[in-house]
């Protein structure tokens, strides 16, 4: 499999990671689209929200807690949290993956 995501968590491509776990990992966005721009990634490749199954219940919900963990972390009053889709709404790796932003982000850009 070519995904970059995967490679990320397999250490095949070097990256700095603000938070990881047994089921995630996290790192800041290289085109961010806000002043903190963070990739919450599930080590399981899943291409997207329509790939998901019924055994995907616990790890979605934990994806979103590492999210309040994250964002505890940085002291952050508030924030926003977006997947995207499939090309049309957005996604550009097809890696179910949860943008965590915050600080001056564009409503247009994400």
């Amino acid at each position: 499999m070519d995904c970059i995501f995967c490679k990320i968590a397999k250490g095949e491509i070097p990256s700095i990671k603000v938070f990881e776990n047994e089921n995630f990992f996290a790192v800041n966005d290289i085109n961010p689209k806000a002043k903190i721009h963070i990739l919450i990634i599930p080590k399981e490749h899943i291409e997207s929200i329509k790939h998901l199954q019924d055994s995907h219940k616990n790890l979605i919900g934990e994806m979103f807690l590492a999210a309040q963990k994250i964002a505890k972390g940085k002291n952050l009053q508030g924030y926003k949290l977006v997947i995207n889709v499939g090309r049309e709404g957005g996604q550009l790796v097809d890696h179910l993956h949860l943008h965590l932003l915050s600080g001056e982000v564009d409503p247009l850009k994400v």
